[in-house]
């Protein structure tokens, strides 16, 4: 683990959003720090766009520039990644093609997402890094993340995946395929599968290994392919859906990472979010974000488990945490945007 001497020293609370810089050669030196990267699905394709690859290459590029911000500080990278838009469109290709084609199970089709968004993602990062960067190279490793069977989201199912239908239809595929499905904020009926809490990253050796090398590890894309132990004790895949933001942070923990980074759609954490009383955190200890977790500030569905990501890596041994857009993060590195988080003072 490389918890500790990697990592600069705690900063005073007059300048602890200021993140280190570290400068010089293109060796690997015992003061680079390690860092993990969650980024949301909607990195690759933006709302209201048609999902089509011309604008996932463009996503993807325009995120490898604001990510270039760490590899110039001299951050070791690892990256995840969301998946929602991507498996909700192979869960539609699937729905289409039930007749002719034989349905891939959950599982396999967060696989699939593993591997086509980290070929985006990994090639606009070398595209980027072939330019004035360092010698680093980019792999994409699919991933396992191993769940508890027995894990209580498997009897009460809650994550909405796949498209919306009205109720008839959603009853019809519920009927024929044994679908759990509920209504999904008024918008309309949708499958829910169970999202279980992640365990284990199964390749965290690996990916750790490859990360202190230099490279840039692109890691547990979509929360990871959700996997069981059987009673062999061999893996076997199970449908469900891991948030990645809390695969993340079993990651982060697991690689002895100093810093978790949260790239979502807000430049900052915010209570009271969208109140007249909305108020921006800047800079918030452990015991203060399990305060606001308790008081219910949250929500389950969006920063809700992003805050309880960071807070579940800072108990584990981490350093540093920061949840903020991408245009932000450059700012946020210097301590001047985003929300920061520290253990306990």
């Amino acid at each position: 683990m490389r918890v500790g001497s990697a990592l600069a020293p705690r900063p005073s609370l007059l300048n602890w959003g200021k993140l280190p810089v570290m400068r010089g050669g293109q060796g690997r030196g015992p003061e680079r720090p390690l860092a993990v990267v969650a980024l949301g699905g909607h990195a690759f394709v933006r709302q209201g766009e048609a999902p089509s690859i011309e604008i996932h290459e463009r996503c993807a590029a325009e995120i490898s520039a604001v990510l270039v911000t760490l590899v110039e500080r001299g951050y070791d990278l690892v990256l995840t990644h969301g998946n929602g838009p991507q498996v909700g469109q192979l869960l539609l290709q699937t729905d289409l093609t039930r007749d002719e084609l034989p349905a891939m199970p959950l599982d396999v089709l967060v696989a699939d997402t593993q591997g086509w968004l980290g070929y985006v993602l990994q090639q606009a990062l070398l595209n980027q890094l072939h330019q004035p960067h360092a010698q680093r190279h980019v792999v994409t490793m699919i991933t396992q993340v191993l769940v508890d069977a027995h894990d209580p989201a498997f009897e009460h199912p809650s994550k909405p995946v796949g498209r919306f239908l009205t109720r008839e239809a959603a009853e019809r595929q519920r009927d024929a395929h044994g679908w759990h499905i509920a209504e999904d904020a008024g918008r309309g009926w949708r499958r829910h599968v169970p999202s279980p809490r992640p365990h284990e990253v199964i390749q965290w050796r690996m990916i750790r290994d490859a990360a202190l090398q230099g490279h840039i590890v692109i890691a547990a894309g979509g929360g990871g392919i959700p996997v069981v132990r059987a009673t062999d004790g061999q893996l076997q895949g199970i449908e469900a859906v891991i948030d990645k933001d809390l695969t993340s942070s079993v990651l982060a923990t697991a690689i002895g990472a100093g810093l978790l980074v949260i790239l979502t759609d807000v430049p900052q954490v915010y209570v009271d979010y969208r109140q007249p009383s909305q108020r921006g955190l800047d800079a918030v200890t452990m015991q203060e974000a399990e305060r606001l977790i308790a008081e219910g500030h949250f929500a389950a569905g969006s920063m809700g488990p992003k805050v309880e990501a960071i807070d579940a890596f800072l108990r584990h041994g981490g350093r540093r945490g920061l949840i903020t857009d991408p245009p932000t993060l450059a700012a946020a590195l210097e301590g001047r945007g985003g929300t920061h988080f520290v253990g306990r003072l």
